[in-house]
């Protein structure tokens, strides 16, 4: 069966760099960086980009490529049913995180709205949990659906779906080739304004003066490793999947080098944009930076709100373009979340796209109303938290020695990508993915399980957030537990006849 390819090789480009370029950037990095030993920070950033990032991206670029399938597929075609399973657990990880990552894009789809005349009027965290997200029950609760967040939910899935129905080029990569350039434009007009503004400068000097003392604390590396980590959109099956689109003469090395330092660039953008709006936030209020920088729900929907209030003029037109930007890049994150399994499933079971999308991306919308209950917030705080550090990590920490060290495949793949690539890989390619990358996550995941179960004993701390035992066995560990359990079963099967026969030389 003829595979789809990506029209040109900017398209491809573009949408790996939509896919990596998301809510996270915006709201995460720029106070992970500030943090982290602000300027300083940028020296572990860079390192780990440099050693992890985009090793990690050579490397399911070339499977992606040279295996020709999504990650189940290309798994199994490496090593057979030995592997199958770990592409599966990443296609789950990447549907649990689908069904919530759609309803916060969805709250930024009505905070577009609610820009233009600041229908949030003067207290905005009031507004967001007792207003917005209708906020009355425990944790562990449901409530009613919240309309106001199930509509633009509704909108979202919508969207998202028929641009996959669409096809990969038709769909994924004419709508990236919009998305990811209007991105761009629309926050270099938020960067623009924001560093115009009154004490922007005070925001750009705690966001950019260094602090060298914190890069000899080990915590402050691995805060780097792990925000490259997540940032990317390695261990989520996406890379593999987008890869196995590429044409057969792809330059490999070169596309992981522009999607790494593509990314990069956009988080160096949102730092500079977000910390002059900062500093402008404390030069009104009269408190320091550090009061008022956050990350996260916080920064985006309370935040930035009370600064758009504080605007000395088009407040509008700037919280429009600053949700709208929110919305953008978590549109381009969410296709590529969603394909992971769509074309899991197509080539699994055989069946077109257009069922693929129905039944993988139909379940997820379904299943994702929970998100946009009353007590949805609680829900996707407690499986964003489980998914993604007993998710993706742990995923990676696996793909990394399962390849170079159990099956010792590192130079099968080198052997794929170097004739097709300028940049050569060698020694700092398996030094990175063979000793580097193993030792820094297998240390963070240390440290995870470390925490987490120390907090089970300790009766000040508690659980994570508070929750109880009950809520946290149900919503959090049992998803993260799930994923991987339901990866092996779906592992047991067989391939549809199309793809379980496979040429090497591809």
């Amino acid at each position: 069966m003829e595979r789809s390819t990506w029209g040109t090789r900017a398209g491809f480009i573009m949408a790996a760099v939509g896919s990596a370029v998301g809510l996270g950037n915006i709201w995460r990095f720029p106070y992970v960086a500030y943090d982290n030993g602000g300027g300083a920070f940028f020296i572990p950033y860079l390192f780990a980009l440099l050693t992890a990032g985009i090793p990690i991206l050579i490397l399911e670029f070339t499977i992606g490529h040279k295996y020709r399938g999504s990650a189940p597929l290309s798994f199994f075609r490496m090593s057979g049913k030995k592997l199958e399973w770990m592409g599966w657990w990443a296609i789950l990880v990447s549907f649990v995180i689908s069904v919530y990552y759609a309803v916060i894009i969805a709250w930024a789809m009505r905070y577009t709205i609610f820009s233009i005349n600041q229908a949030w009027g003067t207290d905005t965290e009031t507004f967001l949990f007792s207003d917005f997200l209708q906020l009355t029950v425990e944790p562990g609760q449901t409530g009613s659906i919240v309309w106001g967040i199930f509509i633009p939910l509704a909108i979202v899935w919508i969207i998202t779906l028929g641009i996959l129905a669409a096809g990969v080029k038709r769909g994924i990569e004419a709508a990236n080739r919009i998305f990811i350039p209007t991105l761009v434009v629309i926050f270099l007009i938020i960067v623009i304004r924001a560093v115009t503004l009154e004490g922007a400068g005070l925001g750009l000097t705690a966001f950019f003066e260094p602090n060298f003392d914190a890069i000899m604390d080990p915590s402050v590396w691995v805060a780097a490793y792990g925000h490259i980590f997540f940032s990317l959109s390695i261990a989520f099956a996406i890379m593999i999947t987008y890869s196995s689109y590429l044409p057969k003469k792809s330059d490999i090395t070169n596309n992981a080098f522009i999607t790494g330092f593509a990314n990069s660039s956009f988080e160096l953008l949102a730092g500079i944009g977000v910390f002059a709006v900062l500093g402008f936030m404390a030069a009104q209020s009269g408190d320091a930076v550090a009061d008022v920088a956050t990350a996260g729900v916080g920064l985006a929907f309370v935040v930035f709100p009370a600064i758009i209030n504080e605007f000395p003029g088009f407040n509008g037109l700037f919280g429009v373009l600053f949700f709208l930007s929110l919305t953008i890049a978590g549109l381009t994150s969410l296709m590529s979340i969603t394909e992971t399994y769509v074309a899991g499933i197509s080539e699994k079971f055989g069946t077109s796209r257009t069922k693929a999308v129905l039944v993988g991306g139909g379940l997820a919308a379904l299943i994702s109303i929970l998100f946009a209950t009353q007590g949805g917030l609680f829900f996707l705080d407690l499986v964003d938290y489980y998914i993604n550090q007993f998710g993706v990590a742990a995923i990676g920490l696996v793909e990394v020695i399962m390849i170079a060290w159990v099956f010792r495949k590192l130079d099968t793949l080198k052997d794929h990508a170097n004739p097709l690539s300028d940049i050569q890989l060698g020694g700092w390619w398996k030094i990175s993915l063979g000793v580097i990358t193993p030792i820094v996550l297998g240390y963070m995941m240390f440290g995870l399980l470390r925490t987490n179960i120390l907090q089970q004993f300790d009766t000040e701390t508690g659980n994570y957030e508070g929750y109880s035992d009950m809520f946290v066995l149900t919503g959090g560990v049992a998803v993260a537990a799930a994923a991987l359990i339901l990866g092996i079963l779906f592992s047991l099967g067989k391939w549809h006849k199309d793809h379980a026969r496979f040429d090497e030389e591809n």
